[in-house]
């Protein structure tokens, strides 16, 4: 005898009304794809492709569907938070805030924001245990690395980190022997255009404000740069024209105190970074010399800050909104267990009034 067996097959639609709290089967039964798939999805993973991702994310949004992460985090032993450490400096105002980071802060937010992504904002503090306080107890699932002081002192902490197998990417000079995955600028370059431009000024007598030791690798490279132009011009630098200084206006004002001490002839002072510059133009102009008649500037970051100074001021532009891009999604990365790497974003002059004209 044959049995014949009759399925009733009801065909849902997104439209169709569903009874009490929508959940992933929901979706994934109106998607025609796996509930797995739909985690995935709703995770922006590229394990799903964009289409795929974008068909799920709309049928989410039909249905009012709420991600539980409380339940998400339980599942995967993740916090969907990443921590962005700032390292304090000294500043003008009380946020303590390079205004540079300040720019890459709000890339970073919303880099993470489109991943799916909380952010948890903090200082470090170097005296502490900030490498062990975040991803070990689940604040967060990565760390990213903003700023920092002497760079010697920073390595212990970072290789801490590295040890205990935490994620973290952090922003500064991709040189040779750092510790995890750095995004930074070429400040090598940057260095050498900016100079160069000098020197198509006809200013032959430049001087370097900024640290130029192994703790500053960012500034040393600037240097360097700096230097490499001059030599490829037929001219040299003159060291008694350099000057530590940190970024800060007024260390860029007590450097250029010491040049103008020195009583060594310059026309022109290369700032390594805008907020040096600020300090250094002041400096001058309260000195009784005109910028840049007498003394042409220039800075590097581009600060908001930088067009707005009296004279306007030259300097290298760093993509902060691309670096913020870079930074998430290389430690993105590293939680997926994807290989991650160094990252180089050129620079560009940016010219303004603090030069003047040939």
């Amino acid at each position: 005898m044959n049995v014949i067996l009759i399925l009733e097959i009801s065909i849902v639609t997104i439209n169709t009304p569903i009874k009490g709290k929508a959940t992933s089967f929901d979706i994934a039964y109106r998607a025609g794809v796996s509930q797995s798939t739909v985690s995935r999805a709703l995770r922006n993973s590229d394990l799903v492709n964009f289409e795929t991702r974008k068909k799920i994310k709309a049928i989410a949004k039909a249905l009012n569907y709420k991600v539980d992460k409380n339940a998400s985090n339980l599942r995967t032993q993740q916090s969907t938070t990443i921590a962005l450490l700032l390292f304090e400096e000294p500043t003008a105002d009380e946020a303590h805030i390079n205004p540079f980071f300040l720019a890459m802060l709000g890339s970073i937010t919303r880099a993470c924001s489109d991943h799916g992504y909380d952010l948890l904002v903090s200082f470090q503090q170097l005296s502490n245990d900030w490498h062990a306080d975040y991803e070990d107890c689940h604040k967060a699932d990565g760390i990213i690395l903003l700023g920092y002081g002497d760079f010697q002192d920073y390595q212990e902490k970072l290789q801490q980190l590295e040890e205990q197998q935490t994620n973290f990417v952090l922003w500064g000079a991709t040189d040779i022997g750092r510790k995890g995955v750095v995004i930074g600028c070429d400040n090598i370059q940057g260095g050498y255009d900016l100079t160069r431009h000098l020197i198509s000024l006809g200013r032959k007598k430049i001087a370097f404000i900024g640290g130029i030791s192994k703790g500053s690798p960012e500034f040393r490279d600037r240097y360097k740069g700096c230097v490499n132009a001059l030599e490829i011009a037929g001219l040299s630098f003159n060291h008694q024209l350099q000057v530590d200084a940190l970024t800060t206006e007024s260390a860029g004002i007590e450097a250029t105190q010491k040049l103008l001490a020195n009583d060594v002839p310059f026309d022109a002072i290369f700032c390594a970074s805008d907020l040096i510059a600020v300090g250094a133009i002041k400096c001058l102009r309260d000195s009784g010399l005109e910028v840049p008649k007498d003394v042409a500037v220039v800075g590097f970051d581009d600060i908001p800050l930088a067009e707005f100074t009296r004279p306007s001021l030259t300097t290298a532009h760093q993509d902060t909104k691309r670096a913020g891009e870079m930074l998430v999604e290389n430690l993105l990365k590293q939680i997926r267990n994807e290989p991650a790497e160094d990252g180089l974003l050129p620079t560009r002059v940016v010219i303004r009034k603090s030069c003047g004209s040939i």
